[in-house]
């Protein structure tokens, strides 16, 4: 709404050459004029303005206005370099279909969404900061037209989808809680530190050798499993050294990979307009590069000790993870895509970037490594690669892990729907975290972030969430138990909830999650 809404900001600056004098509001049927004079002087909230536009302000209450005022003059855009790297990138497409949606040339005509790209890599080679406005300012035309009953058709949609997720909520608010007395280990315990070691490894798809670090335990269980965990996107090993030492000091061998072109550089690049991104191109990379860390385990290339692995990630990384362990897209993906553009998924991003991987066709696992034992996702996704109501009869343990206020993958969807979709092992689960956000599993420095909470990921408190340690604690008990289940060959018999402080997480099987995916639809 706050990008939809900077569409009636404006600069100081004068009208372009050709640009409209004049834009119509439509709802409900009446289409509305509003002169631009008018704007001017009620979103810099000039005192003798007198105007129609004006006196209809009035009738809203001061916090609106102002809210809507503080919408109006926001930018749209603030980044020159990356705001040409987005509009060239997959997921413009969708956004600029939409916007021409709603804004309509004289007589109701949408505008071409290759119109709008090419005037915006116009507007963006001149300024470094942009609203949305001055797109409408530099289309052609005498008159334009913002078709709000298009936007309020979008907004109620995604209302529906938040009210589903309040819904979720209070499902969890019902249930009785298991209090925890002691704290979940978070891999820091008094414990000895198992050893950490970085390797080199050349695979063929990559220009300079791979990065891999292994964590190898004191005291090697002897179930024979070891795990691989992949960063997401923008993720570095180092965000996970906690978990991949709390896994080692648990008895088993890890390794942590190293994705270079969609690491924390390949973002920052990005940002900085050096570097596009290319969804297919990166997942493509991700799968060869799992493929050769396996093979140079199986090798023993790698100083880890293990027949059966665990393949494990977070958000685009557990999508790698699940594609390696043969979840291949069930047919209709088309389809499916269509319908959740059509509707822009802004309350889950991820659907953006399943689409594009789809169109690429990168959603397929060519290596020829053995299944594995066991997959962990972490804030995973795929909810339209594997659509909930077709079951499965996958025959690998899985456990799905995310948290109640993530909307780049939102659990509902995106990990309580595809476990219903993918899971059949009995010792399978997926885990929700109240609180928890996308990047709650992500920690920046060690090793006193423990004491001190000063080196998390800053991304503010709205995306961040619960505090990020004790929900990382949570995760890390939840790996553990689960590795333990698959050594065990113990089966998941009923769904637990968990309190311990202020956090709060619920373990469901299979068929608590069909249930809860079912009421929610």
């Amino acid at each position: 709404m706050g990008l939809l809404s900077s569409l009636l900001a404006l600069p100081l600056t004068s009208w372009p050459a050709r640009s409209a004098e004049r834009l119509e509001v439509s709802i409900d049927g009446i289409v509305l004029p509003i002169d631009v004079d008018d704007l001017v002087s009620w979103v810099n909230a000039e005192s003798d303005s007198r105007s129609e536009l004006a006196t209809w302000m009035q009738l809203l209450d001061r916090e609106s206005r102002d809210g809507l005022s503080r919408l109006l003059k926001a930018p749209l855009l603030t980044r020159r370099s990356f705001g040409q790297q987005l509009l060239r990138s997959w997921a413009a497409r969708p956004l600029l279909e939409a916007l021409g949606e709603l804004i309509r040339l004289e007589g109701g005509k949408p505008v071409d969404s290759r119109q709008v790209l090419n005037t915006l890599e116009q507007l963006l080679s001149k300024r470094a900061e942009m609203t949305t406005l001055d797109l409408l300012q530099a289309l052609p035309g005498q008159q334009l037209r913002l078709d709000l009953d298009a936007l309020v058709q979008a907004s109620s949609r995604w209302r529906r989808q938040l009210k589903r997720h309040q819904g979720l909520l209070r499902d969890f608010g019902r249930e009785e809680l298991v209090l925890m007395d002691t704290k979940p280990a978070d891999g820091l315990s008094h414990a000895p530190r198992p050893f950490q070691q970085r390797h080199q490894i050349r695979l063929p798809h990559r220009a300079v050798p791979l990065q891999v670090e292994t964590w190898v335990p004191n005291d090697q269980r002897s179930d024979g499993l070891w795990l691989i965990l992949m960063p997401g996107l923008g993720g570095n090993p180092e965000h996970f050294h906690w978990l991949a030492r709390s896994v080692a000091a648990g008895g088993w061998p890890v390794a942590v990979l190293e994705h270079p072109g969609s690491d924390a550089a390949a973002v920052q690049a990005l940002l900085q307009g050096r570097q596009p991104f290319d969804g297919t191109k990166v997942l493509e990379q991700r799968l060869q590069d799992l493929a050769g860390v396996l093979q140079a385990q199986k090798h023993q290339r790698l100083p880890l000790k293990g027949e059966r692995v665990v393949v494990a990630g977070h958000s685009l990384g557990a999508l790698t993870a699940l594609l390696s362990a043969g979840a291949e897209p069930r047919e209709g993906m088309g389809a499916r895509c269509r319908q959740a553009l059509k509707e822009l998924p802004l309350t889950n991003l991820s659907r953006l970037l399943q689409c594009e991987l789809a169109e690429g066709k990168a959603l397929r696992w060519l290596g020829d490594s053995p299944e594995p034992a066991a997959v962990i996702g972490l804030n995973s996704l795929g909810s339209l690669l594997w659509a909930d109501g077709q079951p499965s009869q996958w025959p690998i343990p899985l456990m799905l892990l995310g948290g109640t206020l993530d909307l780049i993958t939102p659990p509902l969807d995106e990990q309580v729907g595809v476990f219903s979709a993918l899971a059949s092992h009995p010792a399978s689960r997926v885990v929700v975290v109240e609180g928890g956000s996308h990047f709650s599993p992500i920690r920046v420095g060690e090793p006193m972030a423990a004491e001190h909470n000063d080196d998390l990921f800053q991304l503010g408190e709205e995306l961040v969430g619960m505090d990020p340690i004790s929900v990382q604690a949570v995760i890390s008990f939840e790996v553990i138990d689960f590795l333990e289940a698959v050594a065990k060959g113990v089966a998941a018999t009923e769904s637990k909830h968990f309190r311990r402080g202020d956090v709060r997480w619920h373990r469901l099987n299979r068929q608590a999650a069909e249930d809860l995916s079912a009421r929610h639809q």
